[in-house]
């Protein structure tokens, strides 16, 4: 019998990742490409049906193998339909994406938000494996989270749940693509991060900063603002700082709500600056939470790095492969 692999595939963010897991639920292959924006669902699907396909013919795997895909999305989902709802950095909405690849690739498919893979990822194999409850906050472009109860993934009647990024933390009349202003996303995500560095280094108050990227915001990535505290903008951290301290906030809220065990921060931006995003989080959520709640959760940064979301949708998939229905009078 030839060995079984289960797929996952991480469309989040400004890359693509593929990764094949064996049986015992370890990384055989990986293969990375860069996303290319905004695109027709269709040439977005046969794209990521090459790349699968290329994953395995690069690894001398055969296709034959491949068991289930699990694919995570940026955005809400319809899990049960496999449905991406919205993925505005991919222009998709309403897209059939489960029954787009299983028609591609003659495998079961399941669909989730790329946050909640990540999650799932981390509470499988990660940092909070055994947790009875795990919510993720990742900051990155915008701010995803997830929430695992009791191994499985909260979600509504017909969409995934957890956007946190989209609740409103702040007076602030910042949007972040919605009508409501003050959101979590419009004021600690890596975009709003950048506009407010990319100020500083116009005034010639992070020089390093201005070296490395100047002031156009795309250029002033996760790796970048790491960069620039490490050479010394003290304006750069003060920015981080406050934003960290915005994202504990959020993490406050998720306690007093719903009461994790553990709460997971991950992502790029939380990756290149752990130390500060884990500092501050920490210290704000410990003066900011009702006494009765504290000592009740761990705040922990996340294990499998840029893998979480593509091991937590493979093993996702894996383990809800639709029974094969009996054969009738057997």
């Amino acid at each position: 019998m030839q060995n079984q692999y289960s797929c996952g595939f991480d469309l989040g963010g400004t890359k693509m990742l593929c990764i094949l897991l064996d049986e015992k639920q370890k990384i055989v292959a990986r293969k990375r490409k860069k996303t290319k924006g905004t695109e027709g669902a269709q040439a977005g699907v046969m794209r990521i049906a090459d790349m699968i396909r290329e994953t395995f013919t690069e690894n001398n795997l055969p296709l034959e193998g491949l068991k289930s895909l699990g694919i995570g999305c940026p955005g809400p989902v319809d899990m049960d339909n496999g449905v991406v709802n919205v993925a505005v950095n991919l222009g998709w909405k309403n897209v059939s994406l489960g029954a787009m690849l299983e028609d591609e690739l003659d495998c079961p498919v399941s669909v989730l938000n790329d946050v909640d893979a990540g999650v799932y990822g981390e509470f499988s194999l990660g940092a909070a494996v055994g947790a009875r409850s795990v919510a993720g906050v990742f900051p990155g472009t915008g701010i995803g989270g997830g929430f695992i109860y009791e191994g499985k993934i909260l979600r509504g009647r017909r969409s995934s749940a957890m956007e946190i990024g989209h609740t409103r933390i702040t007076s602030s009349n910042r949007n972040s693509g919605t009508e409501m202003t003050g959101t979590l996303e419009s004021e600690a995500s890596r975009l709003a991060i950048a506009a407010e560095c990319a100020k500083l280094a116009y005034r010639g108050e992070a020089p390093n900063l201005l070296r490395a990227a100047g002031t156009d915001i795309s250029q002033i990535r996760s790796k970048v603002l790491a960069a620039a505290i490490r050479d010394g903008d003290k304006s750069v951290e003060r920015v981080v700082r406050q934003a960290a301290q915005t994202v504990g906030f959020a993490v406050t809220n998720l306690v007093h709500m719903l009461c994790p065990e553990v709460i997971i921060l991950g992502g790029g931006l939380v990756e290149s600056i752990s130390e500060i995003y884990l500092d501050e989080v920490t210290k704000t959520v410990n003066r900011s939470v009702l006494q009765c709640y504290e000592g009740m959760f761990e705040i922990k940064m996340a294990k499998l790095g840029d893998d979480a979301g593509a091991m937590g949708a493979a093993i996702w998939a894996n383990q809800n492969i639709p029974a094969i229905a009996s054969p009738i009078g057997s």
